[in-house]
């Protein structure tokens, strides 16, 4: 097939960018003719850039050329979009229709259905987009703050979904898991045009049975949403090792809190990131929020390393307590710890969920697999 694959990267490097790059390598390893199209958010540079910005979240009249180009020139079977925010919008999906080709877009968020683009408020998952309408995520300013850019993005999710945009013949939805998939369909978009297909990573190998494993890893965002004052407060006065991988606006009042057996390393590389996950004990991951599918759960199975997780989202789907790790109640520190107690105390136990995640790894989240999912989703978007 000849695939065109667009993606509006971020100012930050993150998980997104990550499925889009591993995702075009392999069809293009399948022998598929692939052509990448990208547009950065570091074009937003200026006061009037993101005035501009703000104003066409709903339709972007260059991000619409630059696809219009792309099509005209390349002759795709198919387009796939990954992230379409801010700088392609919407406005691309009517533009495949009117080319007549299928397009296809992977979920990786919750920006179609939240104003703020995560269900979460104040700490706290919230519904009331959903529930009550978009004008109550202008009214919280859930869009980084700012009045003018939640009215934008309210704007783009109403028009959106009044025109049917995400309902029409031709195109195809990539959810990450059935809860993300039951979501979307409360919000309204079309269930049987949902197909559930989780991330992926190319195998980095086996781990080495005979490598010890001590201590605890968290690998993500140091933001308030990903739970991390909850890990800290679990660990504290526990002397159980943590490693903490990552960047971000709360580094340095967690830094301030922690306590003497946690080790703030920054970011890595995925190369030294996935050798951190080969000698942990376990990954934890103590969320706040709904999260995608993130990558890291693929890497840590990939690696043999159970999970911590929450038990919220998606990631009570992916993590199978008792078998691949353990799921404790999100923002309570008390039923974190005696988890991570638990486990530090039975690495037998440890080494067991580990193997169970790599077989996870190898049956769900390998590049084959992934790969039969993704060529089923784009003959069904060609089949209208």
């Amino acid at each position: 097939m000849k695939i065109l694959v667009a993606h509006n990267r971020y100012q930050g490097r993150g998980g997104e960018d990550v499925v889009f790059e591993a995702e075009v390598e392999l069809l293009r390893g399948a022998g598929h003719c692939v052509e990448m199209l990208t547009v950065s958010n570091e074009a937003i540079d200026s006061l009037a850039a993101r005035i501009a910005t703000t104003l066409s979240i709903a339709d972007n009249a260059d991000g619409k050329r630059v696809v219009a180009e792309a099509i005209d020139r390349f002759r795709p079977d198919v387009v796939h979009v990954h992230n379409f925010f801010p700088l392609l919008s919407p406005a691309v999906f009517d533009l495949c229709r009117q080319k007549r080709v299928p397009a296809v877009v992977t979920l990786h968020n919750y920006r179609t259905i939240c104003t703020g683009g995560m269900l979460l408020r104040d700490g706290r998952i919230c519904h009331k987009c959903l529930d009550y309408g978009h004008l109550w995520g202008v009214a919280h300013r859930c869009y980084r703050g700012s009045l003018p850019g939640s009215m934008a993005s309210a704007y783009m999710i109403a028009r959106h979904q009044r025109r049917g945009t995400w309902s029409r013949p031709g195109l195809r939805l990539i959810a990450l898991t059935q809860f993300a998939k039951t979501l979307f369909a409360q919000a309204g978009f079309d269930a049987g045009r949902i197909d559930v297909k989780p991330n992926f990573m190319a195998d980095p190998g086996a781990p080495d049975p005979a490598t010890p494993r001590s201590g605890l890893l968290y690998v993500g965002r140091l933001s308030r949403e990903k739970g991390v004052g909850v890990l800290l407060e679990a660990v504290a006065g526990t002397g159980v090792p943590l490693r903490i991988v990552g960047e971000g606006p709360e580094r340095v009042a967690l830094e301030a809190r922690a306590p003497g057996n946690v080790t703030f390393l920054g970011a890595l590389s995925r190369a030294e990131v996935l050798r951190e996950m080969a000698n942990a004990r376990a990954l934890v991951l103590p969320s706040l929020w709904y999260e995608g599918f993130p990558m890291v759960v693929v890497e840590a199975f990939a690696r043999g390393t159970p999970v911590i997780a929450s038990e919220i989202g998606g990631l009570a789907e992916v993590v199978t307590a008792g078998k691949t790790g353990v799921l404790v109640p999100p923002g309570n520190a008390v039923a974190l710890r005696s988890r991570i107690v638990d486990i530090q105390g039975a690495p037998d136990l440890a080494a067991a969920w580990g193997r169970a995640a790599r077989a996870a790894y190898l049956e769900f989240y390998a590049p084959d697999e992934n790969l039969r999912l993704l060529e089923a989703i784009y003959a069904r978007a060609a089949a209208g």
